[in-house]
């Protein structure tokens, strides 16, 4: 396993997370550099914040799927907006300022750090990286340090694209050696040791917590294949590397918190491929083995929270847990705010929507939608959804007033899914009438996906209060 010795044990962005050895001698390097001694007294009380420092909680985001597209890349004629209605929800033509109220929301509120766990671009376009590294250099100057990972979307992205008029034209791309380099500050120089055969990495995000970084795409094939693969799996060869990096961590007595794009667990019911890693019971294996319960990750889209066990049957296990964040890019355009309290190994999560509102009224922006973006968000969202349900219904024997209340029903569950609170919702929602239409149909994948949205579930969605347990050493 490498180690880069020759990096910061943990970022020297922000000194108040310096531990308290390197604190006094820094101190002491100082004050030798002047011509009069540090006072006794002020050092003492250094010493003391920083002993402080070292043992208080701290707070940090989790983001994902933000699938940023650089403005100069659409002209918003007519391809882009084919583009756009054909997608998948995601907002697109405000993609800009959505990742600039992203920054606004950091300077504002100074998280300690902020993890992006992947898909960072729209289709790897090599101007978006550039241009999102840029606001990310923004974001730590405030104060903030930044930890990225790749998706499946952002290397050897043969789908790169830029819109003008009525045409898509092919855009230029980035390579896995473009992305460590453009994203060098945000984690991969700060790396306490990184995995030889992937993009992964360990770092030290604060006192007592490490950021077990994992690089789950599959994009070496991208290029031949003609289409960016989307399923995710570890190597063999990394899982031996996250036996190591507990090993470190262990040593040090300190906890991890484990970050990658695709699922460890499943996060519907439905029977769909490519969301959970190809070989997540051996990953699951290694996190057990490795002392490690707690992955944020992302891919889905959707705000879900997951455990194994699932608490339904009676098990000895601790319970794994998978914070599925939804994606930035979509409805309703949120984050995971989290703390972490190095005493208690005490972690805590909750969403949060990004202030673009805030943000648009700061910067004397006149736009109507930005003004009220929530709420134009959440209609354009609930309009997509409506009309997919539309186009679904549209050879069913049902008459146009079912076809439309379905439709009502499909879109305020959807709304509600996406953001992790379908439990809120649901009995209203099973008292609409397109509702018991949808529970009458036979088979279909429409229905299905209904039913595994309107399911019960014990958890909450978009909090969770739970204990890390301690990172276990190889030699125990």
């Amino acid at each position: 396993m490498k180690i880069h010795n020759n990096k910061r044990i943990f970022s020297s962005k922000k000194t108040n997370l310096y531990t308290l050895t390197i604190l006094m001698a820094a101190s002491f390097i100082l004050a030798s550099c002047k011509d009069t001694p540090l006072p006794l007294g002020n050092a003492a009380e250094s010493s003391v914040a920083t002993a402080e420092n070292a043992t208080a909680p701290v707070s940090f985001w989790v983001a994902t799927d933000t699938h940023y597209l650089d403005k100069d890349l659409q002209d918003g004629g007519e391809a882009f907006q084919a583009y756009v209605n054909g997608g998948d929800g995601k907002i697109l033509p405000y993609s800009d300022e959505l990742m600039e109220a992203l920054v606004y929301d950091a300077q504002q509120k100074k998280p300690e750090f902020l993890i992006l766990s992947g898909d960072l671009t729209n289709n790897g376009e090599a101007s978006s990286h550039k241009k999102l590294a840029e606001k990310l250099k923004r974001v730590e100057a405030s104060g903030t340090d930044v930890y990225v990972i790749p998706g499946n979307h952002d290397l050897n992205n043969p789908w790169a694209r830029s819109f003008k008029a009525d045409k898509q034209i092919v855009a230029e791309h980035i390579t896995p050696g473009d992305f460590t380099e453009l994203y060098s500050d945000f984690g991969y120089n700060e790396a306490i040791s990184r995995d030889k055969d992937s993009l992964s990495y360990l770092v030290q995000a604060a006192p007592g917590l490490y950021l077990l970084m994992i690089d789950s795409s599959q994009y070496a094939n991208n290029e031949s294949y003609g289409f960016p693969q989307t399923d995710g799996r570890i190597l063999p060869s990394t899982l031996s590397w996250m036996d190591e990096c507990a090993k470190l961590a262990a040593e040090k007595q300190a906890s991890i918190i484990t970050v990658m794009h695709h699922n460890l667990l499943s996060h519907t019911s439905m029977s769909v491929s490519g969301f959970k890693l190809n070989n997540s019971q051996e990953t699951m294996k290694t996190l057990r083995k490795d002392g490690l319960n707690l992955v944020l990750s992302g891919h889905i889209h959707m705000q879900d929270i997951a455990r194994d066990p699932d608490g339904t049957t009676d098990s000895r296990d601790t319970p794994v847990y998978d914070i599925a964040t939804s994606a930035m890019a979509v409805n309703p355009h949120q984050y995971g705010e989290m703390s972490f309290d190095p005493v208690t190994r005490a972690v805590t999560y909750h969403t949060a929507a990004v202030d673009v509102e805030g943000w648009a009224k700061a910067n004397g922006n006149t736009d109507p939608h930005l003004l009220a973006f929530k709420s134009y968000a959440e209609g354009v969202f609930a309009g997509q959804s409506y009309n997919k349900a539309m186009a679904r219904l549209k050879d069913s024997t049902f008459s146009e007033s079912e076809k439309q209340s379905m439709a009502k029903v499909m879109a305020r569950l959807n709304v509600n899914y996406f953001a992790g609170t379908a439990a809120n919702a649901l009995d209203e929602i099973k008292s609409m009438p397109g509702y018991k239409l949808w529970m009458g149909m036979d088979g279909g994948f429409m229905s299905g996906y209904i039913q595994s949205m309107a399911e019960d579930k014990v958890l909450s969605n978009v909090s969770l209060d739970m204990v890390l347990t301690q990172p276990k050493s190889l030699s125990n």
